[in-house]
């Protein structure tokens, strides 16, 4: 039973003739009688008594209009939601992010996306990079925000931002009048470190440098990581962009480590494609990249 049989039934119910029916099908009145015998022989049954001037339907036939009309409406109802899709005038996005990127990128690339395509749904999921990857592939997020690396084998991914770490201090702090600080100095301090990626790449570094940190505090929150220096709890050593919107009591220098950065990506399902709605977000994400002016 194909669905443009059920089309053509539902005409002939309602023009009450074959030829009528024909007529507003554009189809020749032969080809659709035979079109109503095979849908008949397939449901067993027959449809319709066939009179002179009218044709009326059967008991079967009238069991079947209502349902043949509600099968059309839902296939059309599929079509439209498949179009919205495609026109970004409907459906769902779920996107996942590391905190620092839900916090400082997301918040205004998400509502200038939610102004353009407001009948597109969207959810955001905050969690570590690990975790983001993990919701890429088991396909509960189409759209992740992470720290690289990640599995070239089962993600596409598009860089977004390569930034630097840079320190958080207490703007009363000995080395806060400092234009920029190397790690070795930092070796009898008090650090917090922000969970993560990031906090195994700024980890790495001092060790590097030649010290083990002391550790006072660690924390995924970026609010409580900034509340913490400003009260003179420690230091932190972050990503770039976990710098913005600093408390007046917070002061951020750069350090004298070239190699200690990171690489945003934005990453997908190899295979599967991005819908239309997390390409506009990508493409407005690369854009919101450019403001940024980050390399």
């Amino acid at each position: 039973m194909e669905l443009y049989q059920l089309g053509y039934f539902i005409e002939i119910a309602h023009q009450r003739h074959f030829t009528r029916a024909a007529q507003r099908l554009r189809m020749a009145q032969p080809a659709l009688s035979q079109q109503m015998k095979n849908l008949e022989a397939e449901l067993g049954a027959t449809l319709f008594i066939r009179g002179k001037k009218e044709t009326q339907l059967t008991a079967a036939g009238k069991a079947l209009l209502p349902r043949a009309e509600a099968l059309l409406a839902q296939a059309e109802a599929a079509k439209a939601a498949v179009s919205d899709v495609r026109h970004v005038r409907g459906g769902r996005l779920v996107v996942a992010a590391i905190p620092s990127v839900c916090a400082c990128l997301l918040p205004e690339l998400l509502h200038a996306f939610g102004r353009e395509h407001p009948r597109v749904e969207l959810q955001l999921i905050e969690d570590s990079s690990e975790r983001v990857a993990e919701s890429i592939e088991s396909g509960h997020a189409d759209l992740g925000f992470l720290q690289l690396p990640a599995n070239k084998s089962a993600f596409e991914s598009r860089v977004l931002i390569t930034e630097p770490f840079v320190l958080l201090l207490a703007s009363s702090h000995a080395l806060a009048s400092e234009k920029e600080v190397s790690l070795k100095q930092l070796a009898g301090e008090s650090f917090l470190f922000y969970k993560g990626r990031a906090r195994d790449s700024a980890l790495e570094a001092c060790r590097k440098a030649g010290f083990e940190p002391r550790i006072a505090c660690e924390s995924g929150e970026l609010e409580t990581v900034r509340a913490l220096v400003a009260a003179h709890v420690g230091i932190a050593i972050v990503p770039q962009l976990a710098a913005t919107a600093l408390p007046v009591e917070v002061r951020v220098l750069p350090l004298k480590h070239p190699g200690l950065q990171r690489q945003i990506a934005a990453v997908w399902k190899r295979g599967g494609g991005l819908s239309p709605a997390g390409e506009q977000l990508l493409e407005m994400a690369a854009m919101a990249k450019a403001k940024m002016k980050m390399t």
